[in-house]
């Protein structure tokens, strides 16, 4: 197997692009991939200041490694969810990567600085716990940037990421999503600019950068993700890419090409929604008071005790 740049030994097939690579052309088409995505979406301007959302994983330090090299100058900012064992791990792989290599990585803390978790907060609020996740970190992600003052949001979501997100909207026809499903989202509103670099890599891709760069990171999946739909379209794409390389590619590609601009004109639901400062928060929001804050009052609101219950069991063990 040799290396389609210089002919030596290959290490890695890349099969939707029908070629092999050497460990040095395969990270320099990591870095020509995701600068290609930049430049392809106008993502970022060179002297922008970058915060990229880190999670621990592969994807968000992969992106913050590469853009680096790039020359942007990044941060980094991590949410500690409160999932056990679980975020203990993601926050020690994101602290040490920010501390091996000289990088600033801010911390915010669900349960430290707003007063609930994942886990509790979610059942407490009755939302899915990746509903709560994802709402929690999109509006600590945007409050981080606004604080600092940086010019775009980066996100790890990478190629399969997006396929699969793109699949879930066009099988249950979500419009409004399909009218914003980018890889650059410009800052509008009060929100601040969010950019996916990674779009033209997938997991498999940024695993392998990670483990040629030395870069290490949690592998496992969050345990509070089992059953999320995403997973199973992922799993079907995947199907789909081993018969027909690269159709994933071609599949959210295609869909930029040639169908985004007919779901972003502006008809939908959110064109007609007006935006003004959350009551309680300042965030800029869709109500009085923003979903994150309706969370947080939801998570954090004491619990009735049901008397003629406890006495029942009270009784029970006499």
């Amino acid at each position: 197997m040799k290396c389609q740049v210089c002919r030596g030994p290959a290490i890695i097939d890349v099969r939707r692009h029908n070629a092999n690579f050497c460990q040095e052309h395969f990270l320099r088409l990591c870095r020509d991939q995701t600068k290609k995505a930049i430049d392809e979406f106008s993502m970022l301007e060179p002297d922008d200041r970058v915060l990229v959302a880190v999670s621990g994983g592969k994807d968000s330090l992969a992106v913050w490694d590469i853009l680096g090299q790039l020359g942007f100058a990044a941060d980094g900012f991590y949410v500690g969810l409160g999932i056990g064992e679980y975020s203990d791990e993601s926050r020690g792989y994101a602290e040490r990567f920010a501390t091996e290599r000289g990088l600033t990585l801010h911390v915010d803390d669900l349960l430290r600085d707003h007063g609930f978790d994942v886990p509790n907060g979610s059942r407490a609020a009755k939302r899915a716990p990746c509903s709560a996740c994802g709402l929690s970190k999109r509006h600590l992600f945007d409050e981080a940037a606004r604080r600092g003052g940086y010019d775009a949001i980066v996100t790890g979501h990478n190629l399969d990421d997006e396929a699969a997100v793109l699949m879930g909207n066009v099988l249950h026809w979500q419009t409004d999503y399909l009218g914003r499903q980018s890889p650059h989202l410009p800052a509008a509103n009060g929100f601040p600019k969010k950019v996916k670099p990674l779009v033209r890599l997938t997991e498999r891709d940024t695993a392998a950068y990670c483990l040629l760069r030395g870069i290490d990171y949690l592998v496992d999946e969050c345990p509070m993700s089992v059953g999320n739909k995403h997973l199973s379209y992922k799993a079907a794409l995947n199907d789909i890419e081993i018969d027909s390389p690269g159709a994933k590619h071609a599949f959210f590609f295609g869909f930029l090409d040639r169908a985004a601009d007919r779901f972003a004109d502006g008809s939908g639901e959110t064109a007609r929604v007006t935006i003004s400062p959350c009551t309680r928060c300042g965030a800029p929001s869709s109500n009085e008071i923003c979903a994150f804050c309706r969370l947080t009052e939801r998570a954090t609101q004491a619990v009735p005790i049901e008397m003629g219950r406890t006495r029942r069991r009270a009784g029970s063990r006499r």
